[in-house]
């Protein structure tokens, strides 16, 4: 009966975590689409997250994890790609858009060649997931204001993060990524703290 109930436990958080990363760029990508301006959107923190979205993704094909895992990385990807074209459009650098296609395609390419480059850039991954938070963090610090960062994109990028740990748990086991997930749960509920109350500040002063 335990067993059940953790196979029910894992089917849940598995298919929450991938239906929610369907969506979890969306709110920014339409903010952003709407008002057509990046004041507080991190481009160096959007390239870190993007750069660690595919070594994560390209690690758990490498090493055989369940498909239902890690699903939901192709799918943030492509949103991160969509995004970083619009911040590129509306800063008026669209032309440099065909330089980082090559260099992540190349990267991509360059992992995949042996497996102790997949294990080395994964501990590397880390680093530059919660780099890219920081980033975003230093952004808000910066301007003092929320500007178009979606709160409601952090907060179900804080559950898809809290979720991932319990499945790992439940599946691999893999301690490395399971302190991945720990530390990326922190540091996204801290970004969407940090925007909420960029937000009610800005509101208060008006």
């Amino acid at each position: 009966m335990k067993a059940a109930g953790s196979f029910v436990l894992l089917d849940v958080l598995n298919i929450s975590a991938t239906l929610i990363c369907m969506i979890l760029k969306l709110p920014q990508i339409a903010l952003l689409a709407t008002v057509k301006c990046t004041k507080g959107v991190s481009i160096r923190a959007l390239l870190l997250e993007l750069t660690g979205y595919i070594v994560f993704a390209t690690y758990q094909k490498h090493h055989g994890s369940p498909i239902a895992t890690y699903l939901e990385y192709p799918i943030l990807v492509v949103q991160d790609s969509i995004l970083l074209l619009l911040i590129l459009h509306y800063d008026g650098n669209l032309r440099l858009s065909p330089i980082y296609s090559v260099v992540f395609v190349v990267g991509w390419q360059l992992l995949t060649l042996q497996g102790w480059i997949i294990d080395l850039a994964l501990s590397l991954c880390t680093v530059l997931s919660g780099s890219s938070k920081f980033a975003q963090l230093w952004c808000l610090w910066a301007s003092g204001e929320a500007g178009q960062i979606s709160a409601l994109t952090w907060g179900m990028a804080t559950y898809t993060c809290i979720a991932r740990i319990f499945t790992t748990i439940l599946t691999t086991g893999d301690l490395q990524v399971v302190l991945r997930f720990c530390v990326l749960t922190a540091l996204n509920g801290w970004v969407c703290l940090a925007v909420l109350y960029y937000r009610w500040r800005g509101k208060k002063l008006a």
